[in-house]
């Protein structure tokens, strides 16, 4: 994973830092910023101007040994002090405002982007390496394109103002202290590639590190059964190693960058000591002025490594400019033409009253379908006509490919070539939206959001009442289990639902599909994770519930789909056969073996329990 990341980031050459890319999300806020950088503007002026005070102070009171004037220059001065204050404290809080809103837009424009993407994206992307452009990236773009640039933008007034100044006092002096910045600006040329490519390393190790963490978390009470507390610790250590390596070298150049520019900087105040100090001695510059020259030159080796710190910020902003852009430019694998979003919205501006009504009539014609980082075929040449109102079965061992007809039919993949036909229609001519507004799914292993019971039921339908919520409940026998939970429907189910056994949970999840009323129905073994007599009762209740729509649904105990009107028999990737289970028995072909294993398994199973009680 991390070499494709650093192949992936290295093919993506952005100009000017890649600064073209983030102005949509930065012109919002162009009157603010403008606004901050005339207040930045404003304490640089100030900033030049304060040792001009104290060369009039010195000339005017120290020298002339008298204080008249003294309270007048006093209230001057007070008053650029407090317009300093106040410059720096608009700037301050314009700059930390605008971090957080540009912070928040990029966030929101990746997540929301995020939705738009396919379940392919999310297959081949670890779920660390997403959260770290999510988060971590977004906030290092706002960050440089606020502070950085109030720190830029000081630090080039003040120099420019700085070296203009100390040109009108003594020439021959400011022409040293001048001398340093092309040097620094050489300096930094020669280290910039050696930066890219350690910050370049170090983003990659933490998106790696982060993945190592989420899945300690997710993954804990794995960790705890199986006893590997010390492996995991060991594999998060190793990352953790691989970033304090990866963050050392990185701040060894970043460190050689402001020691290098500090120095030269340093020893060209030196020499104008040195040098202005001889001068003085021989009259031929005042003390007020090698004061005011000395300050000016001093205060010139902050923004100068100042300057330094910002460009090397910048360099390594360039690598989550580049993991943002990356993520913004993945294209969805499966995507509405534009003819289907002018008229039938997308996902986050539906044009509902465009949609038709579903039957659920189904046709796959000739559809051949390979994954896209696939190189075989999962699907060649595959025609079926399924009838609105028709449960089709599929079967298959665990890991024969019985998910790929479900995924294709419910659009999370499309054909390879040929195509698929929802009421007579090619689906592409209709949103996803559309057809997945219309599908029920139930996984196998259900997945609750954080919040209460009612706040999971109402993701499928909103605007359901109390009443509704409980009728959908009672119909897959999950209304006692509701009422037995502290709360019942204000029962907050915690985070993925872990309050909750994964019986419940399913139950739960059975309840918002069907809330949704949908003209088709997919279950995903979705009754694999409820005990033996509560699948009964959901069996009797599913044969009312699918009656007049359209489903799907994929059996690992192959008793519970022998009234199905279609099943289709999955191996390696493959269908290789169809009919009803009689016809399938008759043909005594491979799923009259699967059928036949599966029962003897069952049977020895209730006799060997039964020997036990």
């Amino acid at each position: 994973m991390t070499d494709n990341i650093e192949k992936d980031t290295e093919n993506i050459k952005l100009p000017f830092f890649g600064i073209p890319k983030i102005l949509p999300y930065i012109k919002h806020y162009r009157k603010n910023i403008l606004f901050m950088l005339l207040a930045c503007f404003g304490t640089s002026i100030v900033d030049l101007v304060l040792p001009l005070f104290q060369r009039y102070a010195i000339n005017n009171f120290v020298e002339e040994e008298k204080a008249d004037g003294v309270w007048i220059f006093a209230v001057c001065y007070l008053v650029v002090i407090v317009l300093q204050i106040f410059c720096f404290m608009y700037w301050a809080r314009t700059a930390w405002t605008c971090e957080m809103r540009i912070g928040r837009d990029l966030k929101r424009a990746s997540f929301n982007h995020l939705q738009t993407l396919s379940f392919s994206y999310f297959n081949t992307n670890a779920v660390g390496y997403i959260h770290a452009r999510v988060m971590s990236d977004t906030s290092m773009i706002a960050q440089i394109f606020t502070w950085g640039l109030v720190d830029v933008s000081w630090t080039v007034i003040y120099l420019i103002g700085a070296c203009i100044m100390m040109l009108w006092l003594k020439f021959e002096l400011a022409v040293i202290v001048i001398a340093v910045v092309p040097i620094v600006a050489a300096v930094s040329f020669l280290l910039n590639r050696k930066l890219v490519e350690a910050n370049r390393k170090v983003r990659e190790v933490n998106s790696v590190m982060t993945g190592k963490f989420n899945e300690g978390i997710v993954g804990a009470k794995t960790t705890k059964t199986l006893l590997i507390e010390d492996k995991t610790f060991d594999d998060f250590s190793s990352q953790t190693k691989h970033m304090k390596r990866a963050a050392v070298k990185a701040s060894h150049f970043s460190a050689l960058f402001i020691s290098v520019s500090t120095f030269l900087c340093s020893f060209a105040v030196a020499i104008v000591m040195w040098k202005g100090g001889n001068l003085t001695a021989e009259s031929l510059m005042d003390v007020a002025t090698l004061s005011a020259f000395i300050t000016y030159a001093l205060n010139m080796v902050d923004p100068i490594t100042e300057l330094a710190r910002t460009v090397s910020d910048l360099v390594g902003v360039k690598v989550n400019i580049e993991r943002f852009t990356k993520l913004m430019n993945t294209e969805p694998d499966v995507k509405d033409s534009s003819e289907v979003i002018e008229k039938y919205g997308d996902s986050f501006t539906p044009k509902k009253e465009n949609w038709e009504e579903i039957k659920g009539d189904i046709e796959l014609c000739d559809v051949s379908f390979k994954y896209p980082d696939g190189n075989e075929y999962v699907l060649e040449h595959f025609s079926l006509k399924i009838p609105a109102g028709t449960n089709v079965a599929i079967v298959g061992e665990t890991g024969a490919g019985k998910s790929t007809l479900v995924n294709l039919v419910c659009r999370f993949f499309e054909p390879t070539s040929g195509k698929i036909l929802i009421d007579g229609r090619d689906y592409r001519e209709r949103s996803q939206l559309w057809l997945h507004s219309n599908i029920g799914y139930v996984l196998q292993t259900p997945h609750l959001f954080s919040g209460t019971v009612r706040d999971n039921l109402r993701y499928s339908y909103p605007d359901a009442t109390d009443e509704e919520l409980y009728a959908a409940l009672e119909a897959v026998s999950a209304k006692d289990v509701v009422e037995r939970l502290d709360g019942g429907l204000d029962f907050n189910v915690g985070e993925g639902g872990d309050l909750l056994s994964v019986g419940e949970k399913q139950l739960i999840s059975f309840a918002r599909a069907i809330l949704a009323d949908p003209r088709i129905f997919v279950l995903d073994e979705a009754t694999s994770s409820i005990d033996t007599l509560t699948e009964s009762l959901i069996q009797s209740a599913i044969e009312k519930l699918l009656s007049g729509r359209t489903s799907f649904m994929i059996a690992h105990r192959l008793s519970t789909i022998r009234k199905a009107d279609i099943i289709l028999v999955v191996r390696s990737g493959k269908i290789v056969e169809s009919g009803t289970h009689e016809e399938l028995f008759a043909k005594k072909g491979y799923y009259y073996s699967l059928y036949t294993r599966q029962y003897q398994d069952e049977t020895s199973a209730e006799i060997l329990g039964g020997n036990g009680n």
